[in-house]
């Protein structure tokens, strides 16, 4: 969702692709530097997947009457609770080497009570990229990616059991590096709504980008994100989930445009302390994807509930 997103959840590669097309002339290759920048994030998301191990068999299990709405509030983009995840995605055998793509996305969440019968959530999207080579001229290189924050208007209350929300989606242009951003302010609306129904939560987020600002000789933005998300809840606090995120760059070729995963996966509500943890990994395999980009990516995500006292 994620993407975003970063030129590994699969919007931010087709704009980074869109970029190599228009703007190849005038780039340099990346210096030494970049193999110690894509050491140490390999690294990042290593102690990452180690973490979520550890939690995963070491955290016991947590407490049986608030697994299930924590596991709901987790699955919920919108839920009325504050939670940090942190998602790393995986993408092998991208690009002219063939070379391990890597995002860690932070992706915090807040909301704020506006009245009794609406809120506002704010979502951001602050990715943390590993690029690999993409031509024999563009070494790969590693940073931060374009920043996105989201703001949706939701009311208090669903109406039968279906929770909705809708506003403005802005893109800034926070790469460090030219190639892991669009270097375009682009805005767009976006909107997500779902429906809980006994053990199952199941809806879709999408949104679409537009470039209204920034440099003449870089690529426009018209890019479109999906994500629907299926989630079937047990007992214990463990879930089946499938949240594939689907994009279209309405730039390129039709051949060229589509990313559409399809896959999904398994998470459970652990206790640290009494902080409540979400952890889930899902596996997925491109059913249309452009050039360069991978046929399957995987997904591990560790995200921190701060529920509400009282």
């Amino acid at each position: 969702m994620g993407q975003f997103q970063t030129i590994f959840s699969n919007r931010a590669a087709n704009a980074f692709r869109v970029l190599v097309r228009n703007d190849s002339k005038h780039m340099t290759a990346i210096d030494a530097e970049a193999s110690v920048r894509r050491i140490s994030l390999r690294t990042i998301c290593e102690i990452t997947l180690m973490s979520l191990t550890i939690l995963i068999a070491g955290v016991q299990s947590s407490r049986a009457q608030e697994t299930s709405n924590e596991a709901k509030q987790a699955q919920n983009p919108i839920a009325r609770v504050i939670s940090v995840p942190f998602e790393n995605d995986f993408n092998p055998h991208t690009g002219i080497s063939k070379n391990d793509e890597y995002v860690l996305q932070v992706k915090p969440v807040v909301p704020f009570k506006l009245s009794n019968d609406w809120n506002l959530i704010t979502r951001t999207v602050i990715p943390v990229i590993q690029a690999p080579d993409v031509s024999p001229r563009i070494s790969g290189t590693s940073g931060v990616g374009d920043v996105s924050l989201s703001l949706f208007l939701s009311p208090s209350k669903a109406f039968h059991q279906i929770i909705w929300g809708a506003g403005p989606i802005i893109s800034f242009p926070t790469a460090s590096q030219d190639i892991l951003g669009t270097k375009k302010v682009s805005v767009g609306p976006t909107a997500v709504v779902l429906k809980i129904q006994g053990h199952w939560l199941y809806g879709t987020l999408i949104n679409n980008l537009f470039s209204v600002a920034g440099p003449l000789g870089r690529a426009d933005v018209n890019q479109m994100f999906m994500q629907p998300f299926v989630n079937y809840n047990f007992r214990h606090g463990w879930y089946l989930t499938s949240s594939p995120e689907i994009t279209a760059d309405w730039e390129r070729q039709r051949s060229q445009r589509w990313v559409v995963p399809v896959g999904g996966g398994v998470g459970k509500i652990v206790h640290f302390e009494k902080m409540p943890v979400n952890i889930y990994t899902q596996l997925f395999r491109n059913a249309e994807y452009p050039d360069g980009t991978t046929h399957w990516s995987a997904r591990f995500q560790m995200q921190f509930l701060f529920p509400k006292k009282g």
